[in-house]
């Protein structure tokens, strides 16, 4: 039936023949889609395998662990650490790198991940992903934690799987975006989107606004122009969507536009922002930008954001170029103090979404 059609492992020897590394980075990706395929089956089973609930216990960043992030991230622990090809690994779920066994060769790439983005959703079977980025190791000694802080504009591959009515693993090694289906039957991923290109205009957003009371001024004055449609400034209606899952949201953009918001917010004054740096915006700001669209946080692009940790968190605002660069523009005219005066759309103090006080 796919006689003739192109699988993952032809497409990355085309796109890799003249890199540098690029046997071994093929090779690599292709057993991270190894991974990508058992945690796909073993996610797909629900409650059937008996892995669905919560553990007691919880990861570096305080947050309570699945049963399926603790076997997500074994399976790419285990996938990846032995065919000589990285030097070091660093996940979601683990507070440091992870340290290859001794007696294993030691390869020229990083790979950090987030083995099941979107987990809470997987007692209620909404889709749920994997996220990865893969950085270069220089030198032969073992990486050390400095080593993974690098700005995204580095990355030599990225790419996220999206477990839902089918398997999808989307990736780029830095020449466009491109989307891969798990044909079940043979066990193959088979390119059946490449070059995805996000539409530069939407009608579209995603955005928590249960968080509305927290966000600064310039957020509340793009959601409230949004909301207001034909009637308000943007003289058309917009639709807002929210998964809650961070895969599942940029699949959706990928396929056909619109913006993805996790702004920064006084919820958590501690916290500059939710997502995580190098394993969740870095890897899908790039995907983002080789499919035409502009990823940041509001203030930076983000894969310019130089790292200070390994867990550290952003704003995030990604999606359709023109949306994205009209948020920054209100970031930027909000910082200056040239922007409008943000007004509650109903009844002032029992509006829906109230700014925040300016500091």
């Amino acid at each position: 039936m796919h006689l003739g059609r192109t699988t993952l492992s032809k497409f990355l020897i085309q796109q890799l023949r003249d890199t540098d590394g690029g046997n071994d980075l093929a090779a690599l990706l292709v057993d991270v889609a190894a991974a990508v395929k058992a945690i796909s089956a073993m996610t797909a089973k629900g409650a059937l395998s008996g892995f669905l609930g919560a553990l007691e216990s919880s990861n570096g960043q305080g947050e309570t662990q699945k049963k399926l992030d603790v076997l997500a991230n074994e399976i790419m622990l285990r996938s990846c650490d032995w065919g000589g090809l990285v030097a070091g690994m660093a996940s979601e779920e683990l507070d440091e790198p992870y340290e290859l066994p001794t007696d294993h060769v030691r390869g020229q790439y990083l790979l950090i991940f987030d083995p099941l983005d979107g987990s809470s959703n997987t007692d209620v079977n909404v889709s749920v992903g994997t996220i990865f980025s893969v950085l270069r190791h220089a030198g032969a000694q073992a990486p050390v934690g400095a080593d993974y802080l690098k700005p995204g504009r580095v990355q030599v591959a990225a790419g996220y799987a999206i477990y839902g009515p089918a398997t999808m693993l989307v990736l780029t090694v830095g020449k466009g975006t491109h989307g891969f289906t798990l044909d079940r039957e043979i066990g193959n991923f088979i390119l059946t989107h490449p070059n995805l290109t996000i539409p530069e205009d939407t009608s579209e957003f995603a955005i928590n606004t249960s968080n509305a009371r927290f966000w600064e001024a310039p957020v509340h004055r793009y959601v409230t122009e949004c909301q207001a449609g034909r009637t308000g400034d943007r003289r058309r209606d917009f639709n807002m969507r929210w998964i809650a899952s961070m895969v599942a949201e940029v699949h959706r953009i990928l396929m056909r536009g619109g913006v993805f918001m996790y702004p920064k917010d006084t919820k958590d004054p501690g916290k500059p922002g939710r997502l995580r740096l190098l394993y969740e915006a870095n890897p899908i700001g790039w995907l983002i930008e080789q499919a035409g669209g502009r990823a940041s946080t509001g203030r930076q692009r983000i894969l310019d954001v130089a790292p200070t940790a390994l867990h550290q968190r952003v704003p995030v605002i990604l999606g359709s170029r023109h949306e994205v660069e009209r948020i920054e523009r209100y970031h930027a005219e909000y910082d200056a103090g040239t922007d409008r005066p943000f007004e509650p759309p109903l009844f002032n103090e029992r509006a829906l979404f109230r700014p925040e006080a300016r500091v």
